[in-house]
């Protein structure tokens, strides 16, 4: 099986994408493209033993079976500067193989995310972990990140106040915020990136991993181009439904007037918008 180089992918390396404020995602290594997936799918050796067109074909039939082993063949390297509080949500995802900054051998930058003012935002009434969409006074979102600038810049002081005294960097740090960036090296396969990809880029996400999951996903379309069209037409772009879901559609088609109700019904009409 022929090692991998795709052209498109070699002009991102190790170039720093931007995210948030003071974040970055960069693509450190990738091993595998489509023509991997292909191959190992085939379990046939050489380049070209397929048109375009039909390994386009397989790469679909894959990703529409959930035939999930070939993607596992393609692997991908970032580094990635965050918040804490995104890394947090993160490393949810224990699929991956992760080396991250520590506190305790470095100094801590002192560089903390500050939404933009149109990301502050009030509680959802309807979403006990997200935000509302109603419109924030801009006085009051200028003052919200007043705080928080504020409220960082304490941190920091204290943070230097007690390494200047000689205390050890591991007690020192545990009064930084959630807010603090931090880095890391992330690897994971192709499958499990389209798993994290799929609950992160969804609308219900926080917007700031979103805004983390976006960029990947334009960079491994630079790597995996077949692929992620699969993936954003049948995943991102499909809906699953349950059994009583598709009775319910197969009622509507017939004419006869959706047999659900209350929440399951919101939730199945929110798939139909």
């Amino acid at each position: 099986m022929a090692h991998c180089i795709v052209p498109e992918a070699e002009a991102i390396l190790d170039k720093e994408f931007p995210v948030l404020d003071k974040g970055f995602v960069r693509l450190v290594d990738y091993l595998g493209s489509d023509s991997r997936i292909v191959q190992s799918a085939r379990v046939s050796y050489g380049e070209g033993t397929k048109s375009f067109r039909q390994d386009k074909g397989l790469i679909t039939y894959l990703m529409r079976n959930d035939h999930t082993s070939p993607f596992e063949q393609v692997n991908f390297t970032f580094h990635i500067k965050m918040p804490i509080f995104v890394a947090r949500q993160w490393i949810r995802h224990r699929t991956a193989r992760v080396n991250e900054i520590s506190g305790r051998y470095s100094v801590m930058a002192d560089e903390a995310y500050i939404p933009t003012l149109e990301h502050i935002n009030f509680q959802s009434d309807d979403n006990k972990q997200g935000r509302s969409e109603e419109p924030v006074d801009p006085v009051l979102q200028q003052k919200v990140a007043q705080i928080l600038k504020d409220d960082q810049q304490r941190a920091f002081t204290t943070y230097h106040e007690l390494l200047d005294l000689g205390i050890a960097r591991e007690l020192a740090r545990i009064d930084l915020p959630l807010s603090l960036y931090t880095q890391w090296y992330w690897q994971m396969d192709l499958h499990n990136l389209f798993h994290f990809l799929e609950l992160r880029l969804d609308s219900h996400a926080q917007y700031e991993i979103r805004a983390y999951a976006e960029v990947i996903l334009s960079m491994v379309r630079a790597v995996c181009p077949m692929a992620c069209e699969a993936f954003e037409r049948l995943v991102v772009g499909g809906k699953r439904f349950s059994s009583t879901e598709l009775e319910a559609l197969k009622a509507m088609l017939d004419g006869q007037d959706c047999p659900l109700s209350g929440r399951e019904k919101e939730l199945f009409d929110e798939k139909l918008r």
